[in-house]
């Protein structure tokens, strides 16, 4: 039987140091729009999403739309860099996917932060068996988890990463079978 994850990217945002209640830009939201355009082609039948609200602003569209509750789930939520803003995030970011136990003070390591995705990741194969599940999230935890399952997905797959993006990943029990790309 076989699993169907789809994990969106959320849309942009709008900048705020409030990490929880960034919301998404007038852009995100029109591109939110989207997303449940075609999420409604692929029979979802439960949606799951990071705490963060630019995540569940991109899912809640399919989420009415099957006439579902968003299930909010804490390891879906983005990776933290550091427990600081950084100076330049573009070093901070190659830095921790260079090697990926290190993390910047008050922040997650690629493995720490990892972990966390996929713990959550298996537990949603289980609670939903062959479903189509969407799942609301972010770049960084989204491709962490996708390179846990397959090492292709790297710092130069998150690099190219559109906003929103979506991947179906599908599944047999815990093993991963098939990626595609729905998006674009």
């Amino acid at each position: 039987m076989k699993t169907n994850l789809y994990f969106v990217r959320h849309a942009h945002s709008t900048y705020t140091s409030d990490e929880r209640g960034r919301p998404l830009s007038v852009r995100g939201l029109k591109d939110a729009q989207l997303v449940t355009d075609l999420l409604k082609l692929e029979k979802i039948e439960r949606v799951i999403s990071s705490p963060y609200k630019r995540a569940i602003q991109t899912v809640e569209g399919i989420s009415k739309w099957i006439d579902k509750e968003i299930r909010i789930e804490e390891g879906f939520k983005e990776r933290k860099l550091a427990g600081v803003p950084v100076e330049d995030f573009n070093e901070a970011i190659v830095k921790v996917w260079e090697n990926p136990e290190f993390s910047w003070e008050g922040g997650e390591s690629n493995i720490s932060s990892q972990q966390r995705g996929v713990e959550i990741t298996r537990k949603i194969l289980h609670d939903f068996e062959g479903n189509n599940v969407a799942i609301g999230t972010h770049g960084n935890i989204m491709v962490l988890i996708m390179n846990y399952f397959d090492p292709k997905f790297n710092f130069t797959f998150w690099e190219k990463l559109a906003m929103p993006d979506i991947y179906k990943l599908t599944f047999e029990k815990t093993q991963l079978v098939d990626v595609k790309q729905i998006w674009r």
